[in-house]
């Protein structure tokens, strides 16, 4: 097998929910012969897309875990990662962008802009990830590509440019025009897979030189040869145009714009010809590690297979084979038989099997060079550890894990599902960095949390199909906080006498409210009032009672403690004592402070038919939602609110009921905001019933 990195694209597939990501994915395995017959991702024929190959993808009709695969295209190789787009799942959308070089982005040619192709956006934007967006769906009814174009200007702030034009729109879809070319190209055969070329049809001649001048006029900022051709009326080669917008498209600059229908089989092929001409090889893109060694120093890594190996596992997953773990090579070659170690435990690893993976089937390779994504077997490491060449002490920036909001608590039916559910929720959480799990101390419930209502919903139904346990789930629990709104002062003196040495320590200083971090610590000790080496002790009292305030035992945020004077006794004092004097001094200090419960405000985005807007508003209203904006776009109206976690459970079903199945809606953490009295009264309330009924 021969490798050439300038022939490599690593990429992914990523959009808002249903906007056709995974049937794209299906079209484009079809096309490169990885599959020799589609499969819908709701197909009648039950088997489902390629893609989904976890059973519960195929039910439900949505990718819950990105799936990878690759597959060549006209002497390309590329590397896909198909990736969910339910917010719940979002670190597998995170994971996938971090070791990607560049991104399809799918929209929807009726609904446009969404909600969640923000937050993919929004993503890309921090990974640096450039892309080319493909508006799909062109064949529905309302569909309307340019209003999709204008809206990628002003919502997405992308300089997005049409490369082509559909022929015909909704049912009369039949192929698209090359503006590039200046060529109609139509989609024959069962599946579309004979591209027949033509001259554009006379009723389209004028758009499509119109759209060309636009197309020209942007992208020749990025090239001065084809400024120079414009100027000085030469003729306009394709070759000038491609490397004007391979230029704009790398730096991020531009977004070319391709359009079709997946479903129907149409612009699937250019799709995969912009794939090779402007997404990025492994070499065009910069990445940088950090040198342990040297204070997290960056380093650029080269894209040479040649120099020591640098590599990240992004995602794993347990097979049956045991553990498989996805790792994308930055730098040097990981061939059978070689040593690597991991960055974070300083392990050795000599590696064994290497795969590379087509969905859930794989093939064995010898080796895996600088800018592949290949997977290894059997190692033990968690999702976000680098490997290095023995010696190299650089480690990859690790990927955003936003915090989990919502919690389960959850009981095996049987001793049997007691064993099963702790393999299960073992392999989960070291797969899923945005699932945890604990035990409370006081209830001994076994706790789950993670992203949202769906997140948990998967998991829980996973652990019954995959691991035969099954569990007894209770309400969901809103990740509620705890803090001060004002200063407190606080001079604590800890003794106690026992027969032998006692224990002395005295703490004083002051406690307020701060919103940029959850802790901060500041000691203002001076002239050895308390001894320096129990400073560290204070901090840790005060640490130990952010976990469970002392308000409704719910975990303290935005607090700054200053330490400014304090006592000590030569033999009395010790680093027990000192510690607790702080924690006495924090429960002096928080009792006089004034302290509030906060909850979880998420954004909501409500999308439904227009008839059905005001049934959705006051459905949100009744809920403690705020209502940000709406606006309607074609049949449909956008609804964007503030509304608390605690009152969106089961809002899903209430929302279909009263608009007839036809409205969706997303929902993602944008803050924390101080409970109203009467809520805040109704928890407290609560919290002393359950302690009752505790004891």
């Amino acid at each position: 097998m021969v490798y050439d990195t300038e022939k490599v694209r690593n990429i992914g597939i990523s959009a808002h929910i249903d906007s056709g990501k995974t049937t794209l994915t299906e079209r484009i395995l079809f096309y490169t012969k990885r599959i020799y017959a589609i499969h819908d991702v709701k197909g009648k024929d039950g088997i489902g897309a390629t893609m989904d190959s976890m059973e519960l993808e195929k039910e439900r009709g949505i990718t819950i875990a990105s799936a990878a695969t690759y597959c060549e295209w006209k002497g390309h190789e590329i590397n896909i990662i198909d990736t969910p787009g339910h917010v719940d799942f979002t670190i597998e959308v995170e994971r996938s962008l971090r070791v990607l070089d560049g991104a399809i982005l799918v929209l929807c040619a009726v609904g446009g802009v969404q909600s969640q192709s923000i937050t993919v956006d929004q993503q890309m934007k921090r990974y640096k990830v450039p892309c080319v967006a493909f508006i799909n769906k062109c064949d529905r009814s309302g569909s309307n590509p340019f209003r999709v174009i204008d809206q990628l200007k002003e919502k997405l702030g992308h300089n997005a440019v049409a490369m082509q034009i559909p022929i015909g729109l909704e049912a009369d879809l039949t192929g698209v025009v090359d503006l590039v070319s200046m060529k109609a190209l139509y989609f024959d055969g069962d599946n579309g897979e004979n591209v027949r070329v033509e001259d554009i049809p006379e009723n389209l001649l004028a758009e499509s030189m119109n759209r060309r001048e636009e197309l020209i006029d942007t992208v020749s900022m990025y090239s001065d040869e084809l400024t120079d051709a414009v100027l000085e009326e030469k003729k306009i080669t394709e070759e000038l145009i491609i490397d004007a917008v391979r230029k704009g498209t790398l730096t991020r600059e531009m977004t070319p714009v391709f359009m079709g229908s997946a479903y129907k089989n149409k612009g699937i092929q250019p799709l995969l010809n912009a794939v090779t001409k402007f997404l990025p090889c492994p070499a065009d893109v910069e990445n940088e590690a950090l040198d342990m060694d040297n204070n997290e120093t960056p380093v650029m890594l080269e894209s040479d297979p040649q120099k020591p190996v640098v590599a990240l596992a992004f995602k794993l997953e347990e097979g049956q084979y045991g553990q498989l773990t996805y790792i994308r090579v930055y730098q040097g070659t990981i061939a059978k038989g070689s040593t690597i170690y991991n960055v974070r435990n300083g392990r050795k690893i000599k590696v064994g099997r290497l795969v590379r993976m087509h969905a859930d089937k794989m093939e064995d390779i010898e080796k895996i060079p600088a800018g592949y994504i290949g997977a290894l077997f059997g190692i033990d490491c968690a999702s976000g550890d680098t490997f290095a060449t023995p010696g190299l002490n650089l480690s990859m920036t690790s990927m955003f894990v936003p915090a989990p909001v919502i919690s389960l608590s959850i009981v095996p039916k049987d001793n049997k599902a007691r064993i099963n559910m702790s393999k299960a929720l073992g392999r989960f959480t070291k797969e899923d960095p945005t699932f945890k799990t604990y035990v409370d101390d006081e209830t001994n419930d076994t706790i789950i949390q993670g992203m949202g209502e769906l997140h948990l919903e998967v998991y829980v139904e996973r652990m019954r199909r995959e691991y035969d346990a099954e569990v007894i789930t209770s309400r969901p629990r809103v990740a509620y906080r705890e803090t001060i709104t004002r200063m407190a002062e606080f001079n604590y003196i800890h003794k106690k006498q026992t027969g032998g040495a006692g224990q002395y320590g005295r703490v004083a200083g002051y406690m307020e409210p701060v919103t940029e971090e959850d802790f901060i610590f500041e000691n203002k000790i001076v002239g050895g009032k308390i001894p320096t080496q129990f400073i560290s002790s204070c901090e840790k009292g005060f640490r130990l009672c952010l976990a469970k305030g002392p308000k409704m035992e719910f975990p303290v945020t935005g607090v700054k403690v200053v330490i400014n004077d304090g006592a000590s006794h030569a033999v009395d004092s010790s680093e027990m004592a000192f510690q607790a004097a702080a924690r006495g001094a924090f429960l002096e200090g928080y009792a006089k402070a004034k302290a509030v419960i906060h909850e979880p405000i998420m954004k909501v985005v409500v999308e439904t038919p227009t008839e059905f807007q005001g049934a959705a508003m006051s459905l949100l209203n009744q809920r403690r939602g705020m209502i940000v904006g709406s606006q309607d776009e074609g049949q449909q109206s956008v609804i964007e609110a503030n509304v608390p976690l605690a009152e969106m459970f089961g809002f899903s079903t209430v929302l279909r009921s009263s608009t007839q199945g036809k409205a969706q809606f997303t929902m993602e953490l944008a803050s924390y905001r101080q409970v109203p009295q009467s809520i805040a009264e109704e928890l407290l309330k609560k919290a002393e019933s359950e302690k009752k009924s505790a004891a």
